[in-house]
């Protein structure tokens, strides 16, 4: 008997995995990111592609953090297994989902017209599941270098999709799109740091803790301790450093490409700044930017290229 898998049928999915009734409200989780996922000014085909692209990697990212730990690396291994059947497919020209080959997951399948029509290679996406299973077996980092060697993972592999999806992909636009995603993801685990220590996770570097006299226990607190501060405001600084890095890349872009790579900056530096705003207590409550303030971001990126 075959093992029972992530399946397109929703009786039998597994943990981890949405049911197809459930992808609306996976997608519907867009809306709590830090940055727009798909801006509602843009183009509906761009709209479509980057929803697709938003569903897989929240599909991956919901199997290594809330399907069951015994699970967790076959359900990445069997989705792993699917995506490559779509590229199979996809190589040998057929978008048939008749063909025993044909991918079978509804995360899988919903990539077929944006790796079809923009061209997307498989690394990114590989990539993405590369990271989760890094969690699975990551707890702690001991340097930074370590954290950003994570992000390469977790977060640059999104930026370097967008750009294909806008039909913009350089080496050169993919190096700035790097910093920018690393720097949204640093930016989201400094929110959630609280949150991370609970699920046993810390992004936080080992080194970076010791010199500020920090310990791990300081992140099971209700309220950030002034020494913790001081290592929030210098983690934030960094990401910000980072974010104003890879900023340029808007100014390389015209049209919709410039106004969704624009949102994807403007939400950093909002995300960056409701962290400044708590006075660098992430622990209290987590910090959110408004949209007040995204769109003045927004604004600003748009206006001046970076």
């Amino acid at each position: 008997m075959a093992r029972a898998g992530l399946s397109s049928e929703p009786e039998n999915a597994r943990p981890g995995m949405p049911a197809p009734e459930e992808a609306g409200a996976v997608a519907a989780k867009a809306d709590n990111e830090n940055f727009p996922v798909a801006l509602r000014l843009l183009p509906a085909r761009h709209r479509r592609h980057l929803m697709a692209v938003y569903v897989y990697a929240r599909t991956v990212d919901d199997i290594g953090d809330r399907a069951p730990v015994a699970d967790r690396l076959g359900l990445l291994d069997e989705l792993e297994a699917d995506l490559r059947r779509l590229y199979e497919t996809v190589e040998h020209g057929s978008e048939s989902t008749a063909s025993p080959r044909a991918p079978k997951l509804l995360a899988i399948k919903g990539l077929s017209r944006t790796v079809i029509d923009c061209a997307v290679p498989i690394r990114p996406f590989l990539d993405l599941i590369q990271a989760n299973r890094q969690d699975q077996t990551v707890s702690r980092y001991e340097t930074f270098e370590d954290v950003v060697g994570y992000c390469r993972l977790s977060a640059n592999p999104v930026g370097r999709i967008v750009l294909y999806v806008f039909g913009q992909f350089t080496e050169a636009r993919a190096e700035l799109s790097d910093s920018v995603c690393t720097a949204l993801q640093l930016a989201e685990h400094w929110q959630d740091i609280g949150e991370d220590y609970r699920d046993g996770r810390i992004y936080l570097p080992q080194t970076d803790l010791r010199e500020h006299g920090c310990e791990e226990q300081d992140l099971a607190a209700s309220r950030a301790a002034p020494r913790l501060r001081q290592l929030m405001t210098f983690e934030t600084e960094r990401a910000k450093k980072l974010l104003d890095q890879g900023a340029p890349l808007v100014g390389t872009l015209r049209g919709t490409a410039r106004l969704a790579v624009a949102g994807y900056v403007a939400g950093g530096r909002a995300a960056l700044a409701a962290i400044k705003a708590a006075d660098y207590d992430s622990l209290t409550a987590t910090p959110r930017p408004g949209k007040a303030k995204t769109l003045t971001e927004l604004a600003r990126a748009l206006a001046t290229g970076r």
